[in-house]
């Protein structure tokens, strides 16, 4: 008998905005945002879907914000009210499992694979755990599940916001073929642009390259999409840990020879890391780190203790890479985290933090 785990990702939806419709109706209709004052060099934390239809998204900045939505509502953060949401919710994943990995305030997985619970329906589980959170919170969440971490995430963008959505066994492939290369977690803005240019835009177009020719195409990065366009994933739930740093890179399917060009695929990766950011807001960030790897495969970072902003990301680019300026084939960015006395899973004790320097 093959052993199947059954994996549900649990996103809530618009976490910090929908907290502030819940408890003032006169937003729920109107496109708003959770974020600081444009006046202040103020970063776009959570907006709702009205502001979404005009392209306001966490990590943009406040008054970018505005030129594109110039009657957007913003609101400052209550940390204290998300704390509290987040605290109910969790309680709730915590009755149908023990096995949680929680991704910050609004995002976890939980494997349900020996629940008893709804005759080890992982889909009715979902629901059920789906409606408790709105009876308990007010708020609405969405739902993937499927037979582990990559697919739960991306099945629970299918019927987002207050849907689920479920990949069994017999429906990988079919969901796989089709699904856009940029719906694979970790496949930013830049890197789908480089693969399109190549002709790939689906994942069933990454398929049909062989492992080697994988990772002979995009490095060790390579390896990890072979499986990732297949919806192949062996990633075990982290149950308890402290995250120390968070970050991410782009091999080049051609090596970069301009600082220029390497400072325009950098904004994309800093765009996305800080959006990431938002979700940790308990954290206090130490340093910031920019990686070069060479077309030689040598390998360099330099790390500063900076504020996250995409200007000192640049320069830290620019001071490393002009030491040593070669073809480059992999860029990275990063930030390392000032540790926490007694660390625990994210959620369990969740500090009154105010924005960190990357929302204010």
């Amino acid at each position: 008998m093959i052993f199947v785990r059954k994996i549900i990702h649990i996103d809530m939806d618009a976490f910090f905005a929908s907290v502030e419709m819940r408890d003032n109706p006169a937003l729920r209709n109107v496109p708003m945002a959770v974020g600081g004052s444009s006046d202040r060099r103020g970063v776009i934390s959570t907006s709702n879907y009205e502001a979404r239809k005009y392209g306001v998204k966490s990590a943009m900045p406040t008054s970018h914000a505005f030129k594109l939505c110039p009657h957007l509502v913003l609101v400052k953060g209550r940390m204290e009210k998300y704390k509290e949401a987040a605290e109910q919710v969790l309680e709730i994943f915590y009755q149908y499992t023990d096995l949680v990995q929680s991704m910050g305030w609004d995002e976890a997985y939980l494997d349900v694979t020996d629940s008893p619970l709804h005759h080890n329906s992982a889909t009715w589980i979902a629901q059920d755990i789906r409606q408790k959170i709105f009876e308990k919170t007010g708020l609405t969440a969405s739902a993937g599940i499927a037979t582990n971490k990559l697919l739960s995430k991306m099945a629970g963008e299918i019927k987002k916001p207050n849907g689920q959505f479920t990949v069994s066994p017999d429906l990988i492939e079919s969901f796989m073929l089709p699904l856009p290369i940029n719906k694979i977690p970790g496949i930013g803005k830049v890197t789908a642009g480089r693969l399109n240019e190549m002709g790939y835009k689906t994942c069933g177009d990454l398929q049909k390259n062989s492992r080697s020719e994988m990772i002979h195409l995009f490095g060790k990065f390579g390896d990890t999409l072979f499986d990732y366009c297949r919806g192949e994933d062996d990633r075990e739930l982290e149950l308890e840990y402290e995250r120390k740093s968070l970050g991410n890179e782009n091999t080049f399917a051609q090596d970069i020879y301009s600082l220029d060009e390497m400072k325009e695929q950098l904004k994309g990766m800093i765009s996305e890391l800080i959006e990431d950011l938002a979700k940790y807001p308990e954290k206090k960030v130490k340093n910031l780190h920019v990686k070069i790897k060479y077309h030689d495969f040598k390998q360099t970072t330099i790390e500063r203790a900076l504020p996250v902003t995409e200007e000192f990301f640049m320069l830290l680019l620019e001071e490393r890479w002009m030491q040593d300026p070669r073809p480059v084939r992999l860029l990275g960015v990063g930030v390392k985290f000032e540790e926490q006395k007694n660390p625990q899973n994210p959620l369990l004790q969740l500090p009154l933090l105010g924005y960190t320097q990357s929302h204010e």
